[in-house]
């Protein structure tokens, strides 16, 4: 049937910054489609618990500091504490850091870099390197507008996501072979904490929305078919490619 390629059950997804936005809401579709979850995070992650148990599926928290290397090195371990195997990873805790470039501080960099990108190499190496022994597994990146635009006052953000996309097709063409798909995905302007500051900006605001085609900004619940997708055996032939969820954004 074809609501089989999409089912997730009896698979585990290790979810990053779930604990509200768009990790909340991936969570959440993946766990509508029977996947449970193991949920990263450093605050309250109750909210995304109570969505995953009520469509049926069992969430695990593992709090960690993804800015915090050491936390990062020791998560691997935590998870296998609490989860047999991954079979699906997303890569989705990411951070934005906002200044002119000639003000903008080496610890911003640095910070911004640790989450975004080398957090997201260590947890693809460490969790993927078991899925290609297995013959098996997703992983899922999850990239941005700013993969192939540059942007305003965000350098250390664009160079981060920019390098989401290279890691991704450099990771598919390891791993194709072995049963792993490797993709992300680029979310367009989305209504989340991350864009606070920019959607405060009453100017920056008006251009960024006239520019969007679909008319509108978008929200965590515009990823769940993507993060389906590309979860789930529907995409099994996929590999090393970056959708954009972006209202049309990157055609205008």
């Amino acid at each position: 049937m074809l609501t089989d390629l999409f089912s997730l059950k009896g698979k585990t997804a290790l979810v990053t910054g779930v604990s509200r936005g768009l990790g909340k809401g991936i969570a959440c579709a993946l766990a509508e489609y029977g996947a449970d979850i193991v949920g990263v995070g450093i605050s309250n992650m109750n909210e995304t618990s109570k969505c995953v148990e009520e469509l049926g599926g069992q969430f695990t928290s593992v709090h960690a500091n993804l800015m915090d290397p050491t936390s990062v090195r020791q998560l691997p371990a935590k998870v296998y504490q609490v989860a047999e195997r991954i079979d699906i990873l997303v890569n989705n805790a990411g951070i934005i850091r906002r200044s002119p470039v000639e003000d903008y501080s080496n610890e911003d960099w640095q910070d911004v870099l640790d989450v975004n990108l080398n957090a997201v190499f260590y947890l693809c190496r460490e969790f993927g390197t078991k899925m290609a022994l297995r013959g098996f597994g997703k992983i899922i990146n999850v990239a941005s507008m700013l993969s192939f635009q540059g942007g305003l006052r965000v350098p250390a953000y664009a160079a981060s996501k920019h390098g989401v996309v290279g890691l991704t097709r450099s990771l598919s063409n390891e791993w194709a072979g072995r049963g792993v798909n490797v993709n992300a995905i680029a979310p367009g302007y989305m209504v989340t904490d991350n864009t606070d500051e920019l959607r405060a900006n009453t100017e920056r605001s008006k251009a960024i929305s006239a520019r969007i085609p679909s008319g509108r900004w978008g929200t965590p619940d515009d990823l769940k078919g993507a993060a389906i997708f590309l979860a789930s055996k529907a995409s099994d032939y996929v590999h090393g490619h970056t959708v954009c969820v972006d209202g049309g954004w990157m055609s205008s």
